[in-house]
């Protein structure tokens, strides 16, 4: 399927010359002369080569069909990440290549969305939000403003993030799986 390059997200998966890439990063530029362009930085999925190409917005790049299937993470066995279809209760091992950074907030029976592509596993999307315990963090200096200033924590998973000076260790909060950025205090 033929889409122009200014369509083209963080995600999507590209065939060119035969060969799959994914998208790492997706972005367009407008400059005050010439043509705008769409700069992509991709990953090969056969070989893990990187690769950056500059497009014209205008031009067609051939995407590759992709199937997006929403799994359930059962457990990390060595490099492996295994899921399961909630569905047919298949199991799917997926490499840690694939899952990358976002293992660390891959949670027991969390639902994420498996991008394949004939069968083989392509990209992982986890949701956007995850649930962690503070396990440290520093004490609250008095007379600080709490609008603004944040003081470090670390989280159950391992993960370093800024936290508002309320927060306490053993408080859970939610925060954004891109980034580990703070969002709120967790309702349960």
């Amino acid at each position: 399927m033929k889409v122009i390059a200014s369509s083209l997200r963080k995600g999507n998966v590209v065939d060119m010359d035969g060969k799959l890439y994914v998208i790492l990063s997706a972005e367009n530029i407008h400059p005050g002369k010439g043509t705008p362009v769409t700069q992509l930085d991709m990953r090969r999925i056969s070989d893990g080569v990187k690769v950056s190409e500059r497009y014209r917005t205008t031009e067609q790049v051939e995407r590759a069909y992709v199937e997006d299937r929403e799994f359930q993470y059962l457990y990390q066995d060595g490099d492996d990440f295994h899921f399961m279809n909630p569905e047919t209760y298949d199991q799917i091992a997926v490499s840690k290549d694939i899952v990358g950074d976002q293992a660390a907030f891959l949670q027991e029976n969390m639902k994420v969305t498996l991008s394949t592509h004939e069968g083989v596993v392509l990209a992982i999307e986890l949701p956007q939000r995850a649930t962690l315990e503070v396990v440290e963090t520093e004490p609250t200096v008095k007379g600080q403003t709490a609008s603004s200033s944040y003081k470090p924590a670390v989280l159950s998973n391992g993960v370093r993030t800024m936290v508002p000076p309320h927060v306490a260790p053993g408080t859970r909060i939610v925060v954004m799986t891109a980034d580990g950025s703070y969002v709120e205090r967790a309702k349960d």
